[in-house]
C-alpha cells in the first residue's frame, strides 16, 4: 500500500492545490492536523468553508484521513475545553477525521483529536481502547503532536512534544504515528522527520513555506518511507533499526510528486 502524509499547511491553499494533482496516484492521503491558521487574516469561518470544499475534491481522487491540531479549534464545552467542531461531520464529505478509524488494503487508520483538557483526552483513550480490538495488518495513527523528548519533537532549545502519546504507544504498539506540529523538527539539528518508541516508527513531516508542502511517502509493500522537503530528501526502510536516515539521491520509481 501507498499512502502520502502532509501536516501543517496552514490554510496554504497553493499546497492544496498541489495536494489536488498528486492525491489520485496514492491509496490514501493523510493530512495530520493544523488544516487551518488562527493568525490568517481570513475569518476561520470562510477558511472552514474553503476547507470543505478541497476536502470534498481531494475525497473524489483518494481515501482521505485528517486529524485536528491546536489551530483547528473552533468551537468549546461547556467547561472552556476547546474542539474542532467542524471536524465532526466530515463524513458527508467522504472524510476520515477526529475520533474516527479506517482499514484500506489491510492498514488500519486511527485518527485522533487534538486535546485541550481532560475530556477529550479520555475520548482519545476510549477510542485507543476500542481501535486497539480491530483487526488489522498495520495499525497508524493520525495524531497531531509528536512524542514528547524525541528527534521529532525537537524545537532546537527544547522538546514540544506530547508525553500521554509516548505512554499511550508504549501501551498499545501502533506500526506508524503520523503527526507534525513542531515545524522545524525536520531541518534543525538533533531534529528529525522520524524516530521510534520502541518498535512503533513515529514521524513529522516538518513545514515549509511556497507552492509544495514537505511531504512523507510510505509503500509499506516494500517497507519504504521518504521525506522530502525544498531542502531535499530522506529515505528511511522500515525493515532495519533507526540509523540516521539517509539521503535521497534520487526518487524511488514509486512516488509520483
Amino acid at each position: 500500500m501507498q499512502f502520502l502524509v502532509v501536516a501543517d499547511i496552514h490554510y496554504a491553499l497553493k499546497q492544496y492545490d498541489w495536494l489536488l494533482e498528486v492525491a489520485p496516484h496514492y491509496e490514501a492521503v493523510v493530512i495530520a492536523g493544523d488544516l487551518l491558521e488562527v493568525s490568517s487574516m481570513v475569518d476561520r469561518r470562510a477558511q472552514i468553508v474553503v476547507l470543505r470544499t478541497y476536502l470534498r475534491s481531494l475525497a473524489e481522487k483518494a481515501r482521505i484521513i485528517v486529524c485536528s491540531g491546536n489551530h483547528d479549534l473552533d468551537g468549546e464545552r461547556e467547561d472552556g475545553e476547546r474542539v474542532a467542531d467542524w471536524m465532526l461531520d466530515l463524513g458527508d464529505l467522504g472524510v476520515v477525521s477526529d475520533g474516527e478509524s479506517v482499514t484500506i488494503s489491510g492498514v488500519r487508520f486511527s485518527s485522533f483529536p487534538w486535546w485541550d483538557g481532560e475530556q477529550t483526552k479520555k475520548q482519545v483513550l476510549s477510542q485507543l481502547e476500542a481501535d486497539a480490538e480491530l483487526s488489522h495488518d498495520h495499525w497508524v495513527w493520525v495524531y497531531h503532536a509528536p512524542p514528547a523528548d524525541k528527534r521529532v519533537s525537537w524545537g532546537g532549545q527544547r522538546h514540544f512534544g506530547d508525553p500521554d502519546l509516548v505512554g499511550w504507544i508504549e501501551r498499545f504498539h501502533p506500526d506508524l504515528v503520523l503527526g507534525g506540529h513542531v515545524h522545524q523538527s525536520p531541518f534543525i539539528p538533533d531534529g528529525s522527520w522520524v524516530d521510534r518508541v520502541g518498535e512503533t516508527w513515529v514521524f513529522n513531516t516538518g513545514q515549509q513555506p511556497g507552492e509544495r508542502p514537505t511531504i512523507i511517502a510510505f509503500d509499506l509493500d516494500r517497507k519504504e518511507s521518504v521525506w522530502l522537503s525544498m531542502m531535499g530528501g530522506q529515505a528511511q526502510s522500515l525493515a532495519e533499526p533507526l540509523p540516521e536516515p539517509a539521503r535521497l539521491m534520487e526518487l524511488p520509481g514509486w512516488i509520483t510528486i
